[in-house]
């Protein structure tokens, strides 16, 4: 049976040989904006073109993540998503597309690290983003996923030290977690130059592909991303957001999710 890493490598690889100029990765929120539809939407991910998806586990005090994303996740929990059902979620598209959780370190905690990394795995998850844990911090963490095959993707940003980058490179399973911007996720006009520096020298230090993410959110957008050198795109708060204000969920989501992954294969015609 094939590791999260492998599943991840192998995505990322088979997105490039299909020509795209990046992988597609979209984000959703688990529960939101109900179990159900949560569920329709992760298939219609997968329909439309997504190459790997991050699920969203929703906790109360989301600190990297905007107001879309941030009432998203307040409105699943008052729905009642447990963590539990969020991995359900995953569970509905883990053996089509290979599915990254993002999770606050809270529920893991409150859940125990070696039985949250077990859910993850008897889930199907291939990886896990945890946006407020310290690579100094994450050691217990990293080893229970390093035993139960699920690669732990830690983040550097454009205030990460050169330093500090190559400690968290060199950690780095899957892919490697680039926040375009100084801030919290939610759209923005465009793409900065920052991140075409970020990318440069996170490339120099992580032998793993490396995605972008926060900020991008139109397929103008996602293909600047991939021209400044990402290896994979993600995009969270436009598709949230579509999420909550359609009458036909899955449906708004489809169509974003396909001009998203049709302008990343234009890019690469380019």
């Amino acid at each position: 049976m094939r590791c999260g890493a492998e599943r991840i490598a192998e995505a990322f690889a088979a997105a490039h040989a299909d020509g795209r100029a990046a992988a597609l990765m979209p984000y959703m929120m688990a529960g939101y904006p109900d179990a159900g539809t949560s569920r329709a939407i992760a298939l219609a991910y997968a329909d439309a073109g997504a190459d790997l998806v991050e699920v969203g586990i929703p906790f109360s005090d989301p600190l990297a993540d905007g107001p879309v994303i941030h009432a998203a996740a307040t409105a699943a929990l008052a729905a009642g998503t447990t963590v539990a059902g969020a991995l359900e979620v995953a569970r509905t598209i883990a053996e089509r597309v290979p599915v990254v959780a993002m999770c606050y370190v809270n529920p893991i905690i409150a859940c125990g690290p070696a039985r949250f990394v077990g859910l993850l795995s008897a889930a199907g998850v291939s990886g896990l983003i945890v946006p407020d844990l310290p690579l100094e911090e994450a050691s217990d963490l990293r080893h229970h996923c390093a035993a139960a095959g699920v690669a732990f993707v830690p983040l550097v940003a454009p205030s990460t030290p050169d330093a500090r980058l190559a400690a968290i490179g060199e950690a780095a399973a899957g892919f490697l977690y680039a926040v375009s911007v100084t801030g919290t996720t939610g759209e923005r006009a465009g793409v900065g130059g920052e991140l075409a520096r970020l990318l440069a020298r996170a490339r120099a230090r992580t032998a793993v592909p490396i995605a972008a993410g926060f900020g991008i959110s139109t397929p103008a957008q996602a293909a600047a991303a991939a021209a400044a050198g990402a290896d994979g795109v993600i995009v969270g708060s436009r598709l949230v957001r579509a999420a909550g204000e359609s009458q036909d969920p899955a449906g708004a989501v489809r169509e974003l999710v396909a001009g998203l992954a049709a302008a990343l294969s234009g890019a690469a015609l380019g």
